[in-house]
């Protein structure tokens, strides 16, 4: 997205107010082409520049403040976030994810993972057990040929549940970058009831998605923008479980769990 199709004058004319300035610089409110844009996303547009939909920030503004209480409050209950971005503007997905030990997609999302977990959570066993025989030598009495073929499945399974090594069990909330593109995933979580978080531009469908940022999903600054108050927001909730009573965080956490289990 070039940043000529609007002037440093015309931004500051369309958001004068200080307290978007970050999300201007990270060019939050670049939306798609008009051609591009949901019917039910238009009251979420400012305005139009050549053709380009200009994301309305105050709508922006108002998404966040609902997903970082939702996010916050999930954290200080102990619970667990999914985290999916498979796109190249997503590249922070894996690094907030592995910060707090959290199940993270960031190649291909596996048909099932959520709707279909026990089978899932069975082939990562068996791909954690393969790689542990591989590198304990129990392997050794193979034949070269035979592991090496091994040795190919464990980097198949690598890349397509390398991530999920963590999912232990459903998660308590799935955050989701640009769900037009990962419409699979939105539609498990939607079928497993498990609340979602996203980064939706105009194109995408707002029906379905519990918690959404009306923002620009295809540049990289802006979804490290959204990624950051993702992660401030797991912090927060962090900080507020640790000054909890032992006993208060492992009743919430026992409720979190059994809510996303009954499902």
């Amino acid at each position: 997205m070039s940043d000529e199709l609007i002037k440093k004058s015309e931004t500051e004319e369309l958001f004068p107010d200080e307290e978007f300035k970050e999300m201007v610089e990270a060019g939050v409110f670049y939306g798609r082409r008009k051609s591009k844009t949901h019917p039910r996303m238009k009251p979420y547009v400012l305005t139009n520049r050549g053709g380009l939909e200009i994301i309305n920030l105050h709508k922006a503004k108002e998404g966040l403040e609902r997903v970082f209480a939702f996010v916050k409050e999930k954290a200080a209950m102990g619970g667990m976030a999914l985290l999916v971005g498979t796109q190249p503007s997503a590249i922070g997905v894996e690094e907030v994810a592995k910060k707090y030990g959290f199940p993270y997609v960031t190649k291909r999302w596996l048909g099932g993972t959520l709707t279909n977990f026990k089978i899932i959570s069975r082939r990562v066993e068996y791909f954690k057990k393969l790689r542990s025989d591989m590198a304990s030598g129990a392997f050794e009495k193979y034949t070269k040929k035979e592991r090496v073929k091994i040795d190919g499945e464990i980097r198949r399974l690598q890349e397509l549940m390398g991530g999920l090594e963590n999912l232990d069990r459903l998660p308590d909330f799935v955050v989701i970058i640009d769900p037009s593109l990962h419409h699979t995933a939105v539609r498990e979580a939607n079928r497993s009831k498990i609340p979602i978080i996203t980064l939706a531009d105009v194109n995408s469908d707002p029906d379905g998605l519990d918690y959404f940022v009306v923002g620009n999903n295809k540049a990289r600054k802006s979804v490290q923008w959204f990624l950051g108050r993702i992660d401030e927001a797991i912090t927060e909730g962090r900080k507020n479980m640790n000054q909890m009573p032992v006993k208060e965080v492992n009743d919430k956490k026992a409720v979190a769990v059994k809510s996303v289990s009954d499902k």
